[in-house]
């Protein structure tokens, strides 16, 4: 039974937010500005609901963003590199393929990390998300913190190290499984 608009609009949405963070992540591998990368994954977002019919309901969504991520950043730094850009061709697309077969492993290692971080009291959680907003001013974090600046470098750090260390266990618990 076809969907209506809604059911369509609703398919979409929830297709495309649950992988929006990945191909975000795959199209900052080829992009090299994040305003840039930002834009085409506008452009992909536009691109796959416009061809939303096109899906088969039983694919890969992910798989079917990711070719038109592909493409689309192919088309945008072939007009770059109109305009004297880098990179050849050739080596974009090895880029490409690469950041394609490295997904599975980051999205593995994303997973693991949204699990640790969910072990960290939700004071620890909030400091660490608000230290690595786009935003971010380190010492106004510190100041929240009740901490220096420098004492608060110094938590975030070992606070890293403690998610390290948990995401390489939850890991390598995967791995013997």
């Amino acid at each position: 039974m076809p969907l209506s608009n809604a059911g369509r609009s609703m398919r979409f949405v929830r297709q495309f937010d649950c992988h929006e963070a990945a191909i975000r992540a795959y199209v900052r591998r080829l992009i090299p500005s994040r305003i840039d990368a930002d834009d085409v994954v506008q452009e992909v977002a536009v691109v796959l609901w416009e061809k939303l019919d096109d899906f088969d309901e039983e694919g890969n969504f992910r798989s079917w963003a990711f070719s038109i991520a592909r493409f689309k950043a192919l088309a945008w730094i072939r007009d770059k590199g109109r305009q004297n850009m880098v990179l050849d061709m050739d080596v974009v697309s090895t880029l490409a393929d690469e950041a394609e077969r490295d997904e599975s492993d980051l999205e593995r290692q994303r997973h693991a990390l949204r699990s640790c971080l969910k072990k960290l009291p939700a004071e620890q959680r909030r400091l660490v998300a608000n230290a690595y907003h786009r935003d971010a001013r380190m010492e106004d974090l510190a100041a929240s913190s009740g901490r220096s600046a420098a004492g608060f470098y110094q938590w975030l750090y070992r606070t890293r190290q403690i998610l390290l260390e948990c995401i390489q266990r939850q890991l390598a618990s995967e791995a013997n499984k």
